[in-house]
């Protein structure tokens, strides 16, 4: 049984002994008053006496009502009067069973009130317990919850201010809660510990005149120990988040090794076949030879320029330094000019275009071009000799769309997501995978939302996949306006 439900409700034995006193002394006035000579009448009112002060001052002052009570009764009530004599014997059985059954009467209502104080606290001790546990895994930002977990405990003890000071993830935390104006108790000070590794401390005080119970100091040493497991929570996902981001660093630099192992290599080395076969003396080569062997060095050179500049412009994105310098930008005048500067690496593929009337959009044309770019590139890389490419442009709702449509294998709708991650490759190869380095669409889903824009991969009809490009033409007066200022 804890002390302080055993102690007067109030925590004080003085207001138990003022308790103990005042509620007979009440019912004898009453009773002298409405019924100064019957006994059984004031008997009934001191029995009422040691009920109120059982419920107000707990089990002692239940004892001490019942004394005072059987005093008075004997006093002011029982023959001869104002006299501890009794000359009856029927007054001494009266009196004697009203001190023994005031007795039990007091006690029992004093325990079925503290009974009811305990269910009370066990209740409310639950319900922070249980937001402790809610709180550890909802997520929430780790200095949200120390807040939400201090003002909980003032709620919850009456305190008149909370601190919290911990350490975790690296960085430190500071919650005060309460009422900085009020003047505190003696504080309680409890060190937030999960096992050997200490975090910080947890200090609660009351008002000056009132102190924490031994049953409040267990409360906040469970509340310690959440509080623990909560901050060891976020230092272990601090610890995750640091291990995943190594994870994914590490698997880039293996990802871009592995390109420039492999991809780089390609064109490397059809150059310098071709230059070696040039410049050997003992090889007699027609001028046609020749001609091919420079087309090739030519062409490799394209492709190797194009590879390295994906990746500078992968590190650019990755770096945060991808910032579009927009102006009014004719989407159809940059279709034209890729696909005249893309003529000789378009190799058999027919590329179609269907422009439509579009507005300008506000967009970087150089990098619009880029994308462009690898669009058609993977178009023509994933499409058949003699096959058709088609390039289109459309106003649509508050932008324009760009569609490039090729006839190759397609791409399976659970890959049209992933294709947009930096070296991917999903799906059947293409016939020229070894020039891929799967750095295209991610290139051009940065550039593209970089503008506002969006960019997502459809099914077609037949066979087949279709890029659509998405640009915003809202701000295109406005970026126009700056210009001519």
């Amino acid at each position: 049984m804890s002390e302080r439900l055993l102690a007067p409700a109030g925590g004080s034995r003085l207001r138990a002994v003022a308790v103990s006193v005042l509620m007979p002394v009440a019912a004898l006035g009453v009773g002298l008053i409405v019924q100064p000579e019957r006994e059984l009448g004031a008997v009934s009112l001191f029995l009422l006496a040691v009920v109120a002060a059982a419920v107000v001052g707990g089990i002692w002052a239940g004892v001490g009502s019942s004394l005072v009570g059987f005093l008075a009764l004997n006093y002011f009530f029982t023959e001869p009067l104002h006299t501890f004599r009794v000359n009856d014997r029927d007054d001494v059985v009266a009196i004697v069973t009203f001190l023994i059954v005031a007795l039990v009467v007091g006690s029992v209502v004093a325990r079925a009130v503290d009974e009811r104080l305990r269910a009370t606290r066990r209740e409310r001790e639950a319900r922070l317990l249980n937001l402790f546990a809610t709180k550890a895994l909802s997520g929430e930002p780790l200095e949200h919850v120390l807040n939400d977990l201090a003002t909980a405990l003032i709620d919850a003890l009456r305190l008149s201010n909370c601190v919290i000071e911990v350490r975790a993830g690296g960085r430190p935390y500071e919650l005060r809660r309460g009422s900085p104006r009020s003047t505190a108790g003696s504080p309680t000070t409890l060190e937030i510990t999960s096992g050997h590794h200490a975090f910080g401390t947890l200090t609660a005080a009351r008002s000056e005149d009132e102190e924490l119970s031994a049953e409040d100091v267990r409360l906040l040493e469970a509340a310690a120990r959440q509080i623990a497991v909560i901050l060891e929570r976020a230092t272990l996902d601090e610890r995750l988040r640091d291990a995943r981001f190594d994870a994914e660093k590490s698997q880039a630099r293996a990802a871009l090794f592995s390109s420039v192992t492999h991809d780089l290599r390609t064109p490397l080395a059809s150059i310098k076949a071709s230059a070696t076969a040039l410049l050997q003396d003992d090889l007699e080569l027609d001028p046609e030879q020749r001609l091919e062997l420079l087309r090739t060095v030519v062409e490799e050179t394209d492709r190797l320029n194009r590879l390295i500049g994906n990746i500078l412009e992968l590190a650019r994105v990755r770096a945060g330094a991808l910032v579009p310098s927009k102006e009014p930008t004719a989407l159809d005048e940059v279709v034209d000019s890729v696909l005249h500067r893309m003529q000789p690496v378009l190799g058999g593929v027919r590329v179609r275009t269907l422009l439509r009337d579009t507005p300008d959009v506000a967009a970087d044309p150089v990098q619009i071009d880029q994308v462009l770019s690898n669009l058609i590139e993977n178009a023509v890389r994933f499409s058949a000799p003699g096959g058709e490419v088609v390039v289109s442009t459309a106003p649509w709702h508050s932008g324009v769309q760009i569609r490039v449509v090729d006839h190759g294998p397609g791409i399976a709708p659970v890959d049209r997501e992933r294709v947009f991650e930096a070296f991917a490759r999903v799906g059947a190869p293409a016939p020229d995978e070894a020039g891929s380095s799967g750095l295209g669409l991610a290139i051009a889903k940065a550039i593209v939302e970089a503008h506002g824009g969006r960019i997502w991969i459809e099914g077609v009809p037949a066979r087949g996949a279709a890029v659509v490009v998405e640009l915003p033409v809202a701000d295109a007066e406005q970026v126009s306006e700056e210009l001519r200022s």
